[in-house]
């Protein structure tokens, strides 16, 4: 399998992975471009540019310097009717990233986070705490200041291939479509990065993507399986616990490679030398396609093998619709079941982001749980949650 990667990463680099590299809707360069880059936004205000207009004015003179940076806050609460647990959880992230043009093909990105929760249980274990088998506030958890990203980019003057090295983030490109970002997206796991994937924590890794043909492109990477952001350390290839995935997919245009999708994921995670985390590897399918700029069917499938994922084997299929405002409205259904669990869990999410401006983002959203696989006293879960995203 490591020899396949490695074969994979250092293909000549003769084809081409998007202009854009590796960068997914959950990433930094994501998150530095206002709207979603293929809808005419027509936004309700211009907040917060128009309380601080030299601020504002400051960063794009950096901008056109090839320094770009944001600063932002999340905040996400949630509430439920399970009978087990506290019923309620609250946390928020305060982030600084950024990247740096030092070159005309090479750039630097990075992301300092600070996760932080406002009651005993984060959004992110909630579900977990009322008895479902579901991460129902992915990333909003309690993890103090982490090092997220800090990896330098390179890619060829005609965008036909990019690498990254460095602290990344796995979640950025492995099994990722349209509407992946637990930030501006769904909040269940179910309809992120695929739940039967182990995928680990933001470490120390390289990832390298290539275009196979017109249409056709690969993505592969290698990283540390344990991870620690909060405590980065360069022992990973040294340890030998590596986590590893390779993508084939298919895309209209490498301009939409994000929103017009259909790939295969294969992955592998080594077990742990301290005994934390079994051996764990398995396949996941997604495919995504953005109807007349408006609205993105998607069918998403995975199987796993081992027993360090969430789930055994999942399936979710759902649409989103984007309006004129970069309003984004979603709906999805995950079936999953558990390996060592008897039964089977059915997880609806529905939400509604208001797209204030490009700097505020308020997000309303409905999760239902049927037969929750930690609880088979109580025949289903309601959650609601309220996101709301600022940013500087």
């Amino acid at each position: 399998m490591i020899r396949l990667l490695v074969a994979a990463l250092s293909i000549a680099f003769a084809g081409a992975a998007s202009a854009q590299g590796l960068s997914g809707p959950s990433s930094v360069e994501a998150d530095l471009a206002p709207g979603d880059g293929h809808t005419d936004p027509q936004y309700r205000s211009d907040f917060p540019r128009n309380i601080a207009p030299g601020w504002f004015q400051w960063k794009d003179r950096l901008a056109e310097g090839g320094f770009r940076f944001n600063i932002d806050y999340l905040a996400l609460g949630q509430t439920t009717d399970a009978d087990l647990g506290t019923g309620e959880a609250a946390s928020g992230i305060a982030r600084f990233y950024g990247s740096w043009q030092a070159t005309e093909r090479g750039s630097l990105t990075f992301k300092i986070e600070d996760r932080h929760s406002y009651t005993d249980v984060a959004p992110q274990f909630l579900g977990l705490d009322g008895g479902a088998l579901s991460i129902t506030g992915t990333a909003f958890n309690d993890n103090g200041l982490l090092l997220t990203n800090l990896f330098w980019t390179q890619r060829a003057e005609n965008g036909s291939w990019a690498l990254q090295v460095g602290q990344i983030d796995v979640t950025d490109f492995v099994d990722i479509y349209g509407l992946v970002s637990p930030y501006s997206g769904f909040q269940n796991l179910s309809f992120n990065t695929n739940p039967t994937i182990n995928t680990p924590n933001q470490g120390l890794g390289i990832a390298g993507g290539v275009k196979l043909s017109e249409n056709f492109y690969a993505v592969a990477s290698v990283s540390d399986a344990n991870a620690d952001p909060s405590d980065p350390n360069f022992d990973v290839f040294s340890d030998g616990n590596l986590f590893k995935s390779l993508e084939l997919g298919y895309t209209s245009g490498f301009d939409r490679i994000y929103f017009d999708n259909i790939h295969l994921t294969l992955w592998h995670a080594d077990a742990a030398d301290d005994g934390s985390r079994p051996e764990d590897y398995g396949a996941a399918f997604s495919a995504a396609w953005f109807v007349g700029n408006t609205w993105m069917p998607f069918f998403r499938a995975g199987a796993s093998k081992g027993t360090a994922a969430l789930y055994d084997r999942s399936v979710s299929a759902g649409l989103g619709y984007y309006g004129r405002n970069t309003d984004l409205a979603g709906l999805g259904l995950n079936w999953a079941e558990a390996r060592g669990i008897d039964g089977d869990q059915f997880t609806l999410e529905a939400f509604y982001r208001f797209s204030i401006s490009p700097g505020l983002q308020i997000t309303p959203s409905l999760q239902f749980i049927s037969d929750p696989l930690l609880n088979p006293t109580q025949d289903s879960i309601t959650l609601f949650g309220l996101r709301t995203w600022i940013v500087f």
